[in-house]
Parts: structure tokens; C-alpha cells; sequence
């Protein structure tokens, strides 16, 4: 999670990374128990999609999304929410309904949004968890009133079965303008094979960008909520990965359902993929370690350590770990090695010769070069502008430390020329597009990354783009530095506020020795890779300003999504901005 998932709850996936025991907790409250809108409904429930009662419906949708975690567009204001599509899911008797909503705004291109919908009544209805409720529904009937539950259908036990039919059956389902098709990958059938006939079903309620959901301990589908016809990033490269890399450092492919209509393209609904054990994500896994880095550090006492000697941004000068870094971090850096190698796999695979205009690598011409600092510019000037509107609300330290990013606006713009002003000698190539340590499963003794959606607030066109694989490793080194100030700053370790000045400093010292050997153990395995810049000064200068293009990402995803991680994001903003060129 994080605006691009570093985050530090972030993006998603928790995917296989399932609590069973915190997803029971979630579900305990009744949903009848929750402050929910009433929209009244004069015939069968179904007449709120489809009849005279949608108005009263789409009048309490806007309110609705913007609570919704999925929901990206929290800086925009919603003009309307409009139902265009409803697609029932076939079963035994009608359960609920797939329907699409287009969100318009005051500015700016409209939004399709995917929600799941059910209808639930009576002890039914007080099951439903409070997280998946949406609406009161008040019905009259023979002069009684009565009321029902809309709540999100993924919750439904028989509508989660029904949509899982939908793929182990490669069903097309038909619907007025177009139908709705699975597609399995020939990795599928064989994992279906062992199935047997029934697979429970549970949510991730960890909500991201999209909602998944588990299928026995085979499965897992990601339903996405923000819609867009042509190639989904997700589809695409899991499908390159699974079937033409055959790359064993990723979660294979199953299947996809999506929604075909005529003289237009496919629209990725869903994507399958197979569910992998594992011992957690590698988020959770560096938050344990960074524990007792703390811990040994507090116990140890003695002076503050010595300042990294070269600045965060020329890590590729891999400097030698000292034996203090070593001793406290060691066990760590081992992972942290394999780590960086699986990533330049990763991106050795995707950079491998194909005729396949979609994965063949491309040069950094100046046009793109130009491109790209114009939309760091922008999205900088958005957040910053941002951060300005709505600094006087935040609580302290986040306040202080705001001003301090605001007056960096000149050199957080400076920074970005490098890569306006310089040629870049080096090839683009598909990406992971939202890399960070929520997207890599930790197996217990390897690592298979995950996610391939990419940052779900751009639009799937330009998350489809080719863009510089350092792009990716910027965003990794980025989940190191949010994990460690995470920790420090108490959001997910027992760090205690009075301690932070002391320990402030070990948490760079962290951060900075852990960076080292990432990237040094992905460059060792890149080698002389084409997509890497042939200077060491070029890949220096490139690595800095994606760097910086992340974390103020970072910021403005927080600031939108969860102003109490605020401090952490703009610590991130201010060390690069500050730090030497």
C-alpha cells in the first residue's frame, strides 16, 4: 500500500499473504449495526439497477466510492455515478449481479468502476460484514414496510462460487451488448484438476486497488474495480511471464475474464492466478527484521553511527559494508541479496528479444526523455499544490515537516533536469510498474513477486508503457526507506516516540546499508544489460531522479489515502531533495 503500494499498508497483496484469523475479526461486526444510507425501492430489489428505483441508487454511489480504499480518484469531485451495465452471474437462483458504474467528474475523463452487488434480508442480512455494506434498501409490500441490505457481492459465499464457475468452466456469458468470456491459461487445467468440487471461498480484507479473493488454498482471483478497455498490465505480462518466459519468480497465470463487445476492445474484469504458500510478504518479513535491528541497536547503546559516505543516490558506487552494518544487519542482507537478484531476473526476462511489439525493447529517445520530465514536473506541482491546500489541517509532526517539503519546491523541480538536460544511453522495457516489498512473497526460502497491475491511479495506457527497469529498483529502494521509517516512527513497531531522535539516524543507517546490497546484487546479475545505462554516472543520475519521482508519488498517495503515514512519505521527499548531487 502505498500510493504505489509501498507502502507501507499497501498495494495489494496481501494477495497470498492471507490473515484467516484477522479476516474473521473483520467480519464479526454486523453489517445492521453500521450508519448506512436507505434508498427505497417500490418492486423487486432488481429495480434499483435496472428500473424506475436507479436514481435513488446512483444518488448515494459518489458518497459510497469515496470511502471505498480502491477508489483513486479522492482529489477529484464526483459529478455523477451512473449505471450502465448489469450482468447477472448465472446460478442455481439469482444471487447477485456484476454492474458498471461511470463516474464522471467536474474535470477530466470519466471512470468506470466494476461493483459487485447482492441483496441480502433478515439473519442473512446481519452476517453481512460491515465493510462490504453499502445501502438500507426500505421496501413496501401489502402495506408493510420491510428492509433489506445492499452490500458488495464478493462477500456472498454462493456469488464468489458462481464467478469462480465462470472460469473452471471457461463460460461465455452472454449479455445485451457484448458477452463476457474466460480465458484459461494451459496452466489452469492441471491445478483444476486437483481441486475436487468444492473450493471455500474467503476475501482479502485487506482492500487495494482491486479485491481479491481466495479459493481453498489453489486459487486466487483479483477483481478489478476501476475498468478500462484494451490490454490490462496484469493480463499481459502474467500471461508473457507465465506462457513465454515460463519465469518460475512469479505467481502463474490461470485464468482472465473479460468483457468482449463488437468494434471495440476487451475489458479486463478479473485475472486468476494461482495461490502460492508462502510465509508472508516481504514487507512483513523486513518489519520483523527491522525490529530487531532496533532492539539491538537500543540494547547496545553507545554512539551514533557514522553518516553513509556517498549519497543515496550513487548507491551504485557500492561502497564496503562496514563490520558494524554487518553485525547488526547480516542476516538480513542475505535476503536482501537474493531479493535484488530475483529483481534483475525479473527484468532480464522482460528485456529477452521478441518480435512481440508489446515486450520488444525500445531506445530512450529524446521525444520520451521529454515526456517523461514534463509528467514529473506535473505530477510534483499537483502534489506539492496539494500539500500546500492542506497543510494548516495536518496534526504534528506531519505539519512542520510539510513547510519544510514546501520550501524544497525549487529543488525538487531542479532535480528532475537531469533528466530533461542529459541523453540517456539506454533501452526501455516492460515493468513491474508498482514494485515494492508488499509485491514479493517470501516462500521461506525464495521470494515470487507478484502484482503486476501497476500503479492502479494511472491509466492502463500508460502503465503499459516502457520505462527504464531502474524505475522499478527506485521503487524498491523506496519500500526499504518506508519500512524503516515506518518502524521508527511507531506506525508498525514499538519504537517509542521519546526514542526518535536517537534513533533517527539508525534508521538511515538501516536504510542506507540495506540499499547498498540490493542494488549491488542486481547489478552483479544485470552485468551489461542494454536497458541500463551505458556511464556509471548516467545510471547514478537516472536512479536519483526516479528516485525522487517516487517518493513525491508517495506523498501525494498518502496525503489522499492516509494523512496519519504522512510523516514518512515527506521525511522520504525531504532527505532526497536535500541530499547531494
Amino acid at each position: 500500500e502505498a500510493p504505489y503500494a509501498l507502502t507501507l499498508a499497501p498495494h495489494t497483496f496481501y494477495w497470498f499473504a492471507l490473515d484467516r484469523r484477522a479476516n474473521q475479526a473483520a467480519v464479526s461486526k454486523a453489517a445492521a449495526e453500521a450508519e448506512l444510507p436507505l434508498v427505497t425501492c417500490r418492486g423487486p430489489w432488481e429495480g434499483l439497477l435496472l428500473g424506475r428505483d436507479k436514481p435513488p441508487l446512483e444518488s448515494i454511489l459518489p458518497n459510497h466510492l469515496r470511502t471505498r480504499r480502491w477508489f483513486t480518484a479522492k482529489d477529484r469531485a464526483i459529478q455523477s455515478a451512473r449505471i450502465e451495465e448489469v450482468v447477472p452471474i448465472p446460478s442455481d437462483k439469482p444471487i447477485g449481479y456484476l454492474v458498471a458504474v461511470r463516474t464522471t467528474y467536474r474535470d477530466g475523463e470519466p471512470d468506470i468502476h466494476l461493483l459487485p452487488l447482492a441483496l441480502a434480508r433478515g439473519d442473512e442480512a446481519r452476517q453481512v460484514p460491515s465493510a462490504a455494506a453499502i445501502a438500507r434498501v426500505g421496501f413496501q409490500t401489502g402495506g408493510k414496510q420491510t428492509e433489506g441490505l445492499l452490500y458488495d457481492a464478493l462477500w456472498n459465499e454462493a456469488f464468489a462460487q458462481a464467478l469462480f464457475r465462470l472460469f473452471a468452466r471457461s463460460r461465455r456469458l452472454s449479455h445485451d451488448s457484448g458477452e463476457i468470456v474466460a480465458s484459461p491459461t494451459p496452466a489452469f487445467r492441471p491445478l483444476l484438476a486437483s481441486a475436487g468440487d468444492f473450493l471455500e471461498s474467503e476475501v482479502v480484507t485487506d482492500e487495494q486497488s482491486n479485491t481479491s479473493v481466495v479459493f481453498g488454498d489453489l486459487f486466487i482471483l483479483k477483481l478489478f474495480r476501476r475498468i478500462e478497455e484494451g490490454p490490462h498490465p496484469e493480463l499481459e505480462l502474467g500471461r508473457f511471464l507465465t506462457e513465454e518466459r515460463e519465469f518460475s519468480n512469479v505467481a502463474p497465470l490461470a485464468s482472465a475474464l473479460e468483457f468482449l463487445r463488437p468494434g471495440r476492445q476487451p475489458t479486463t474484469l478479473a485475472v486468476l492466478h494461482s495461490y502460492l504458500p508462502n510465509e508472508g510478504d516481504a514487507w512483513q518479513y523486513t518489519l520483523d527484521s527491522l525490529g530487531r535491528y532496533f532492539e539491538d541497536v537500543l540494547r547496545r547503546g553507545g554512539e551514533r553511527p557514522r553518516s553513509a559516505a556517498v549519497p543515496l543516490g550513487r548507491l551504485a558506487a557500492e561502497p564496503k559494508i562496514p563490520a558494524l552494518a554487518d553485525e547488526l544487519i547480516g542476516p538480513y542482507f542475505e535476503q536482501t541479496r537474493l531479493l535484488g537478484r530475483r529483481t534483475a531476473e525479473l527484468h532480464v526476462a522482460l528485456a529477452a528479444e521478441t518480435e512481440d511489439p508489446r515486450f520488444k525493447p525500445e531506445p530512450f529517445t529524446d521525444f520520451y526523455r521529454r515526456g517523461l520530465y514534463q509528467g514529473m514536473v506535473s505530477l510534483a506541482g499537483r502534489t506539492l499544490g496539494l500539500l500546500r491546500e492542506s497543510v494548516d489541517r495536518l496534526a504534528e509532526p506531519a505539519r512542520s515537516e510539510a513547510k519544510r517539503v514546501l520550501e524544497l519546491e525549487g529543488p525538487i523541480r531542479k532535480r528532475f533536469h537531469a533528466i530533461r538536460d542529459r541523453r540517456i544511453s539506454a533501452l526501455r522495457t516492460r515493468c513491474h510498474g508498482d514494485y515494492h516489498l508488499r509485491q514479493v512473497l517470501y516462500t521461506g526460502k525464495d521470494f515470487v513477486i507478484i502484482d503486476f497491475e501497476g500503479e492502479a491511479e494511472r491509466p492502463a495506457s500508460v502503465r503499459s508503457l516502457k520505462r527504464s527497469p531502474l524505475s522499478d529498483v527506485a521503487a524498491m529502494l523506496r519500500s526499504f526507506h518506508y519500512a524503516a521509517y515506518s518502524a521508527l516512527c511507531g506506525r508498525v513497531a514499538t519504537v517509542r516516540p521519546e526514542d526518535f531522535s536517537a534513533m533517527e539516524p539508525w534508521a538511515r543507517y538501516w536504510n542506507f546499508w540495506v540499499n547498498v546490497v540490493f542494488l549491488k546484487a542486481y547489478l552483479d546479475r544485470v552485468g551489461d544489460a542494454a536497458f541500463l545505462p551505458r556511464e556509471r554516472q548516467e545510471l547514478e543520475r537516472l536512479l536519483e531522479v526516479f528516485l525522487l519521482e517516487k517518493a513525491v508519488y508517495e506523498l501525494r498517495h498518502d496525503l489522499l489515502n492516509r494523512p496519519d503515514w504522512m510523516p514518512v512519505a515527506l521525511y522520504g521527499v525531504r532527505q532526497l531533495a536535500e541530499s547531494e548531487t
